[in-house]
């Protein structure tokens, strides 16, 4: 299978909690406390699983930290693209990042002098 996406993917664990969601139009969904583990991360976005189930289209506040590095910390927007029910109860959601800095770019800079990605 050829690979289509435009930035290389890398493996992380980080566990994240999404505790309210919004659109563009002001539409919020309040107290979600959704736990989600983050699969991989790139410069365009991130790929995680969660039991709970997220609208596709919405928006989502983050801070993630990719290496040990305090000044590594990511804060961003976060849009959910896509979601794959992956059984088990759950659920697969690929995402974009929304308007991040291209100054942090550097950390997947880092993140590819280190090593392949999978």
């Amino acid at each position: 299978m050829t690979e289509k996406r435009k930035d290389r993917r890398f493996p992380v664990k980080l566990e994240l909690e999404v505790s309210s969601l919004f659109k563009q139009d002001n539409i919020r969904v309040e107290n979600i406390d959704a736990p989600i583990t983050v699969v991989d991360i790139s410069k365009g976005g991130i790929g995680f699983h969660s039991k709970s189930i997220l609208p596709v289209g919405y928006y989502f506040n983050a801070c993630i930290q990719v290496t040990d590095d305090d000044d590594a910390k990511l804060y961003c927007v976060i849009k959910i693209l896509r979601s794959t029910d992956l059984g088990g109860g759950m659920t697969g959601y690929g995402c974009e990042f929304v308007g991040l800095a291209p100054v942090f770019s550097f950390i997947f800079d880092n993140l590819e002098a280190d090593g392949p990605a999978e």
